[in-house]
């Protein structure tokens, strides 16, 4: 009997420990569910972050994507328009939220690098077709002088007056065929081609206007107070210019209408100033002109148009050189007035009249003469008067009893000023004007023609004389009847 309670007690102590390991075990089972649902939660969260980081990339790629495409499509062509013409814009980011980024930074150095490498490129071409027309137009300027000296020498040569005219005609023709060659040669940086000697201002204007078609209608205005005269390396330089100027005054004009040339003196240099009555220019042209003619800066061929046109720039390559001024800007008669400043400091000098007689076809000097008595005149509003020159007669129509002789004239107060010239008269005699021929802006090409016409005919008829055996003459040394 006592073996029953001790199996029963052992059966219960079984019982206890199996419920006990049971429930251990249920506890345990309990807690690792716990952990792997909040295991599977955690890895759904950072599955979920995973695909909100990776729709995230995909977008920010996409937008990289489209950023490069519009870099390619728009942002490198407008880029290399405007290194070509400035007032084209670049496009900037399609996509604001990659400004001061990496990528905006990187986007930025490959336009760099490639405005760099177009530029290079641009200016090798550019320099390189210079070269090739510098060659080019250095060869026809010279052929085109000697045709030139030919055709000079030809028109001594027949005294014909019809043969003379076309031939005066044929001359004209190849002056504006070597004008424009020159002024593409001097762009190109070549050498303006002629070696001058000091010559009279007022003489390189009217050779200046000489060139151009049209030159009738240009009325030259000499109010210069000295016989004001530019160096010799100077001349052809400041010629080219005030040919360009004027060609240009003369193409924006009607052919009825005339352009004023005007020739001034100051105190440290003379200026020609060229006023046309014309369409006028826009404030921009005004300033592309100006920024071509002031030499600060090199100029491309592919910035002078289609078809080029290099008056400007020309300009503005010799103002570089030789150190005058060019002036734009719209004229008080509507069109366009340029201004040529030439400086005293080294590009003028005063030559004596004597030695160096003034061309006949310059303008006449508009020299106020002085009272007799040395008084100077009442002026107006009470300005002080300026000092006036007396009026100088050309030299080849001075008496022989007069002797004119300049000597300059230093004062401590008025350096860097023009040399001025002061007048002594051996014979006191009274003061002749006698007019000079009538300035060739005020004949027509047929008058001209005419005349150079007898002019040569003279010219052989002399010729002949002096051929022919001489006959004998009478005291006075005329030819007998």
């Amino acid at each position: 009997m006592t073996s029953i309670p001790e199996a029963l007690l052992w059966c219960l102590s079984a019982g206890t420990a199996a419920a006990v390991v049971l429930a251990a075990c249920l506890f345990r089972a309990q807690r690792q569910r716990k952990v792997l649902a909040g295991r599977l939660a955690a890895a759904e969260e950072q599955n979920a972050a995973t695909v909100g980081g990776n729709t995230e990339l995909t977008a920010r790629l996409r937008a990289t994507e489209a950023e490069i495409r519009h870099l390619a499509g728009a942002r490198i062509p407008d880029l290399t328009t405007a290194l070509a013409h400035p007032h084209v814009p670049v496009r900037g980011l399609l996509d604001g939220r990659f400004a001061d980024s990496e990528t905006d930074h990187a986007l930025t150095a490959v336009l760099d690098q490639i405005s760099e490498a177009v530029t290079k490129e641009r200016l090798r071409v550019d320099a390189a077709a210079q070269a090739t027309l510098r060659g080019a137009t250095t060869t026809i300027q010279a052929l085109l002088y000697r045709l030139q000296t030919a055709l000079q020498e030809m028109q001594h040569r027949y005294d014909d007056p019809s043969v003379a005219q076309d031939l005066l005609h044929a001359d004209f023709l190849n002056e504006q065929a070597l004008r424009r060659i020159q002024a593409t040669g001097v762009v190109c940086g070549a050498w303006p081609g002629l070696t001058r000697e000091d010559s009279y201002l007022a003489e390189l204007v009217v050779g200046a206007t000489s060139r151009l078609r049209g030159y009738e209608r240009v009325q030259v205005s000499n109010q210069l107070r000295d016989p004001v005269a530019v160096v010799a390396r100077a001349v052809e330089p400041v010629a080219i210019t005030v040919t360009e100027l004027l060609a240009n005054a003369l193409h924006h004009s009607h052919r009825e209408l005339p352009v004023t040339v005007t020739l001034q003196q100051g105190n440290r240099g003379a200026s020609v100033i060229i006023d046309d009555y014309g369409v006028g220019m826009h404030a921009d042209e005004i300033e592309h002109a100006t920024a071509l003619m002031s030499g600060d800066r090199e100029v491309l061929l592919t910035q002078l148009g289609d078809p080029p046109r290099a008056g400007f720039a020309a300009a503005g390559q010799l103002v570089r050189q030789y150190g005058f001024g060019v002036h734009v800007e719209s004229s008080p008669y509507g069109g366009v007035r340029a201004v040529i400043y030439i400086p005293g400091d080294p590009l003028l000098t005063v030559l004596d009249e004597n030695r160096q007689p003034m061309s006949v076809m310059a303008p006449i000097p508009h020299r106020p003469a002085a009272p007799a008595d040395g008084a100077v005149p009442a002026t107006g509003s009470g300005a002080s008067p300026a000092p006036v020159a007396a009026p100088q007669p050309p030299a080849q129509h001075a008496p022989a009893a007069a002797t004119e002789s300049y000597a300059p004239t230093g004062h401590p107060d008025t350096e860097g000023e023009l040399p001025r010239r002061r007048r002594r008269r051996a014979v006191a005699e009274p003061e002749q004007n006698l007019p000079r021929s009538e300035p060739v802006a005020d004949r027509t090409p047929e008058e001209t023609a005419s005349r150079w016409a007898a002019l040569q005919q003279g010219t052989e008829s002399g010729r002949a004389a002096v051929a022919r055996p001489e006959s004998p003459r009478s005291p006075e040394g005329n030819s007998l009847a």
